[in-house]
């Protein structure tokens, strides 16, 4: 039986777990930063380019299969299976916020790709992918059902949802169950924890991470790294850094000593930036103090353009997070 494995670019491992024929990591984040297009993740599957995007494809970081050669270069992912003739299609996506946007937009997608969704069958991974070594992989026990039609249109809902132009429909999906997809309303409350508070105008990581460098934890690295004291499940050490970025400038900043050639820097200069975090010693302003303790809220003294979701946050429209009640709070 030929199987192939549909992943997040954090199931990489699963390349090298023989458990199947071939391993297709989907590299989308989806937590930060403007969505992409309908047409920009149609392309990345079908293989095609257009004018303006990254040139990748879902096939670039396939390994060569000894089976297949590198026959699945230039093709769509729905006509490389069927042409191969896989047998079997998993989806392999763990509880991490991301992941499970993945599979939900996966989901959606390939409800319409009648090859592969006839062939669909999901793993319960209730396990992170990024803290299993290759062989715990290989070796474990991992539940598998057949994808429905139920899967499909839970699927559509959650998507539609996520790329909605407020957190509205996110928000309504915490009041119903999805036993087939346990982890999504989890991820979706973890996500809405990411807006603003209504009172210190933080989100969930932001205030993290001003908590531990107002214990004395100032460097960067201890913050960032995998694994690290911050242990954020929504964000990846590189989204970290625009979060500080923000933090530590605008009006009212709440963040001192981060490196000033910072401000000289291009956005593109990776190594630069990176060199600026590690020479940088962090501490708290008094305002980021008094934000902190809920005493200030942050986003009335400073400006917002950020994206979480499909929603735009702005100051004009600033939709806030309540985590006592958990309550969505309009602007």
């Amino acid at each position: 039986m030929k199987r192939l494995i549909l992943t997040s670019s954090s199931g990489v491992g699963l390349t090298y777990a023989d458990r199947a024929d071939m391993v297709v990591p989907l590299i989308f984040r989806f937590v930060s930063g403007p969505l992409p297009t309908s047409h920009h993740l149609e392309q990345y599957l079908t293989g095609g380019y257009y004018k303006g995007d990254p040139e990748v494809r879902w096939s670039d970081l396939v390994a060569r299969s000894p089976q297949a050669g590198l026959a699945h270069k230039e093709l769509p992912l729905n006509w490389f299976c069927e042409a191969y003739g896989f047998d079997l299609i998993e989806l392999w996506f763990d509880p991490r916020p991301n992941d499970q946007l993945q599979l939900v937009w996966i989901l959606d997608y390939l409800r319409s790709q009648s090859y592969m969704a006839d062939r669909l069958t999901l793993r319960l991974v209730d396990f992170d992918f990024i803290e299993s070594g290759g062989a715990g992989l290989r070796d474990r026990t991992v539940r598998a059902f057949d994808v429905t039609e139920l899967d499909f249109e839970t699927a559509r809902m959650a998507w539609e949802a996520y790329r909605a132009p407020t957190p509205e429909l996110c928000f309504g999906l915490l009041r119903r169950e999805f036993p087939r997809l346990p982890f999504l309303k989890p991820a979706m409350e973890q996500l809405l924890a990411e807006l603003p508070s209504p009172i210190t105008g933080l989100g969930a990581t932001e205030a993290r991470l001003l908590d531990l460098i107002a214990t004395g934890h100032n460097r960067t690295k201890q913050l960032f790294q995998p694994g690290g004291l911050l242990e954020t499940r929504v964000f990846d050490q590189w989204e970290l850094g625009p979060l500080l970025e923000g933090l530590a400038s605008g009006p009212m900043p709440a963040i001192a000593g981060l490196d000033p050639k910072f401000a000289t820097l291009a956005l593109h200069d990776a190594r630069g930036r990176n060199a600026a975090y590690r020479r940088s010693r962090l501490s708290l302003t008094e305002f980021g103090q008094a934000a902190l303790a809920g005493r200030e809220d942050f986003r009335r003294h400073n400006p917002i353009r950020r994206w979480w979701g499909g929603t735009l946050l702005t100051n004009e429209r600033l939709w806030r997070w309540d985590a006592a009640s958990r309550s969505l709070v309009a602007p």
